[in-house]
């Protein structure tokens, strides 16, 4: 489990601020599940909690950056 400063991806972070309103939209009409809270939760338990783990006890650069403002 990785505990301290998470590595950038560019190309990550490219693609999440470009999946579009619309791709969102159709799978949100498709999947009644899709984006609620607390969903992964139920369906797959044992990765949701190493998700919390994780962003729980890593940081983000970018968030390093915006707290020295």
């Amino acid at each position: 489990m990785k505990i301290g400063v998470r590595k950038p991806s560019l190309t990550r972070s490219l693609k999440a601020r470009t999946t579009g309103r619309l791709n969102r939209s159709v799978k949100r009409a498709v999947n009644p599940f899709y984006g609620k809270k607390g969903v992964g939760l139920i369906r797959q338990p044992r990765r949701a909690v190493r998700n919390a783990v994780y962003h729980r006890t890593s940081v983000s650069v970018w968030d390093i950056l915006r707290k020295g403002r």
